[in-house]
């Protein structure tokens, strides 16, 4: 009889610990918004499934229970409630109301994710290699060589680092010809193309360009920051065209190269034109960077509020817990809103001065998401300056828009409502 009773009582204590729930808040409670993702892609990898609540206190992630998942969440800092089975179905009783502007989304797998950036140490950093290593999400580096080997369809998420993909070497020439490191980089750029059988470096970056596209189109997800969304859609357009002059690839460029540009190839912008002066810092005219008249104190954008239940894509990617977001430079700052196809979701923007920041849409069967800047907490990020600590900004709402994207290859995929 005593055994029996010892036996009960342990099914009990069983259930009840499988009963309980762990709500990881994201609202402005949460401790650390960052590392809280880490943790959710963390638990992923355990095969346990995840309820993302769409704006449910932020975005908040819940799943059940268990003594090891809460100690990995005590030792990273996040701040987390456990709660109990009749909690948790209030909660997304809540969000079920026909009323409320929430939904739940289930994450379900862990995104195998790489980022495409040069293995030689330049003198920048990129602010999404330093949100993935500050919140421990594992990643892969893949530069040309596997791309055009073929290696993107092992990966499910890929990120560009601020990558110039018209192959002039980000327009540094102007003034930094004479820097070590930008000769360097030529240098390696140049042998690295010849090693894969082209002539040109813009012939590379146009190949890699559209091994990205084919990987997008097949049902990846890309995301890009800074420079690399306009060099890429104008590498595209120009697929057939020399934007390039004398002193990035040997010969000079086409000069009636805007007359030739095919708007059809490109993801998210039409009608721009290219810059051809090699001595302007500056790829396009999508760029805003110096036509743009924002001060620092007026310079914010603002993310758009989505419907959770009929719009669950773009409501993810803005999950946070600030709608008005600080806004910060880059050789990409935003991108001019003339310029933008009528089919692409603005999903952040300063509206008085005609940019958007934070865009998105689809491609075959996958998606794109491009997001100007640089940095979301250094403004004005130089050549040369030390990469930001993100253990000063653990609760970034610039940041966390990087990090929805991570996880976004996550989500089950639901029917769409008719």
């Amino acid at each position: 009889m005593r055994k029996l009773l010892l036996t009960l009582s342990f099914l009990v204590a069983f259930s009840q610990i499988h009963a309980a729930y762990m709500l990881i808040p994201m609202d402005r409670q949460q401790k650390n918004h960052l590392k809280a993702y880490g943790l959710t892609y963390w638990v992923l990898t355990q095969n346990v499934e995840i309820s993302w609540l769409l704006n449910y206190r932020g975005g908040s992630f819940m799943f059940q229970h268990h003594s090891i998942l809460e100690n990995e969440a005590r030792i990273r800092g996040i701040s987390y409630e456990i709660i109990a089975d009749v909690q948790a179905a209030s909660i997304l009783n809540e969000i079920a109301d026909p009323q409320s502007n929430m939904d739940e989304m289930k994450l379900q797998k862990a995104p195998r994710i790489a980022v495409y950036t040069p293995k030689s140490k330049l003198p920048w950093d990129d602010a999404v290699t330093l949100a993935l290593t500050y919140a421990e999400v594992p990643y892969d580096i893949v530069y040309d060589e596997e791309v055009i080997g073929g290696s993107l369809p092992l990966y499910d998420w890929l990120h560009l680092h601020h990558e110039d993909f018209t192959g002039q070497f980000g327009k540094f020439w102007a003034a930094y010809r004479t820097a070590q490191w930008y000769i360097e980089d030529v240098r390696t750029t140049e042998s690295m193309a010849q090693r894969l059988g082209f002539s040109k470096v813009s012939d590379l970056k146009r190949a890699v360009a559209k091994k990205i596209r084919e990987f997008t189109a097949g049902g990846g997800y890309l995301f890009a920051m800074c420079s690399a969304p306009d060099s890429y859609d104008v590498a595209l357009a120009a697929e057939h065209i020399d934007i390039c002059d004398v002193m990035f690839d040997g010969d000079p460029s086409q000069q009636d190269a805007n007359d030739h540009l095919n708007y059809d190839n490109c993801f998210a912008f039409t009608g721009f034109s290219v810059v051809l002066n090699p001595y302007e810092y500056e790829i396009s005219n999508i760029d805003v960077s110096t036509t743009r008249r924002v001060s620092i104190a007026d310079d914010f954008f603002t993310l758009f509020e989505f419907s959770a239940k009929w719009d669950p894509v773009p409501t993810m990617l803005t999950q946070n817990h600030e709608k008005v977001i600080k806004g910060f430079m880059g050789q990409t700052t935003a991108f001019n809103k003339d310029f933008i196809k009528p089919n692409v979701v603005i999903m952040g923007e300063n509206k008085s001065a005609n940019e958007a920041r934070y865009i998105h849409s689809s491609y075959g069967k996958g998606t794109w998401t491009f997001y100007g800047g640089h940095d979301p907490e250094d403004y004005q990020h130089l050549v040369g300056d030390p990469p930001t600590d993100l253990n000063l900004y653990p609760n970034s709402p610039g940041y966390r828009l990087i990090l929805n994207n991570v996880l976004f290859p996550a989500a089950k995929k639901k029917k769409q409502k008719t």
